[in-house]
C-alpha cells in the first residue's frame, strides 16, 4: 500500500498541463484530430481521466492549447529586423509549423472564426500587427491591413498543407496528373492554363507562399507608405 501511495503521489507530481499538451501534440502529429481522445491520453500518461480533466477542462480547450503551444514556438520573435522581414518570418514560421503539424491548419482556421479572442488568434494577430504598425501604416488601417495578411497566411498554409482531414496524396503524382490535364485542354479555350501547366508541376509551395506574402507587402507599401 505504501509503495502504491508513493507511486500515485509521484504520478501527480509529474503530470502537468504542459505535459498533457505536449502529449496531445504528439498524438495529433501521429494520427490527426481523431486520435486525440481521453483514453489515448490516459494510456500515454499512465493516469486517469479525472487527472486529465483537472488540468485541461475539456477537449476543445486542449486542442486550443495544443495549437497555441505549436504557434508560440513557430512565432518566436526574431532578433531586431526590419518590419517587412519580421512579417516574412512570422508567415514562414506558420507555414513551416503547418507543414510539420498538418492538423494545425484546420485548427487555426477554426480558432480565427470561432474564437477571435482566444490565445491562438491573439498571438497571430499581435505577431503580424506589431510590424504592420511599425511599417508606417496609418492607425485607421491597422485592422484591415493586418487582417488581409493574416487571412492570406492562414488560407495559403491550409491550402498547401500536405494533409487535411485525414486525406493524403503524393504531391509529385498529384501535380503531374494536374499538369497533364492542363496541357490537354483545348488551346482555344484555355491558352493560359496550357502555358503554365509545366510551371505548376515544378513549383515550390514554400516559395510560392512567400511570393504571395511579398505581393501583399508590396501592396501595403504602395497604398500606405510610398510618398509618406
Amino acid at each position: 500500500m505504501a509503495v502504491r501511495t508513493h507511486q500515485s503521489q509521484r504520478r501527480r507530481q509529474v503530470l502537468t498541463r504542459e505535459r498533457i499538451v505536449e502529449t496531445a501534440v504528439e498524438l495529433l502529429d501521429a494520427s490527426g484530430k481523431d486520435a486525440l481522445t481521453v483514453r489515448a491520453l490516459t494510456g500515454r500518461l499512465a493516469t486517469g481521466s479525472g487527472a486529465i480533466y483537472w488540468h485541461i477542462g475539456n477537449m476543445d480547450e486542449l486542442l486550443e492549447a495544443a495549437a497555441d503551444a505549436v504557434v508560440a514556438t513557430a512565432l518566436a520573435r526574431p532578433a531586431e529586423v526590419a518590419p517587412q522581414d519580421e512579417i516574412r518570418a512570422v508567415a514562414l514560421g506558420l507555414f513551416d509549423a503547418v507543414a510539420e503539424h498538418p492538423w494545425l491548419a484546420a485548427q487555426l482556421a477554426a480558432q480565427l472564426i470561432r474564437n477571435p479572442w482566444g490565445p491562438v488568434t491573439l498571438r497571430i494577430f499581435e505577431s503580424v500587427g506589431r510590424p504592420v504598425s511599425a511599417l508606417g501604416v496609418p492607425r485607421d488601417d491597422w485592422f484591415t491591413t493586418t487582417s488581409t495578411l493574416v487571412h492570406y497566411v492562414l488560407g495559403a498554409t491550409a491550402q498547401t498543407s500536405q494533409r487535411a482531414d485525414g486525406f493524403e496524396v503524393d504531391r509529385a503524382e498529384f501535380l503531374a496528373t494536374a499538369s497533364r490535364a492542363w496541357r490537354d485542354l483545348d488551346p482555344d479555350d484555355y491558352p493560359f492554363m496550357r502555358a503554365i501547366a509545366d510551371q505548376m508541376r515544378e513549383h515550390d509551395d514554400r516559395e510560392q507562399f512567400l511570393t504571395g506574402v511579398n505581393l501583399v507587402l508590396t501592396g501595403i507599401a504602395a497604398l500606405h507608405i510610398k510618398g509618406d
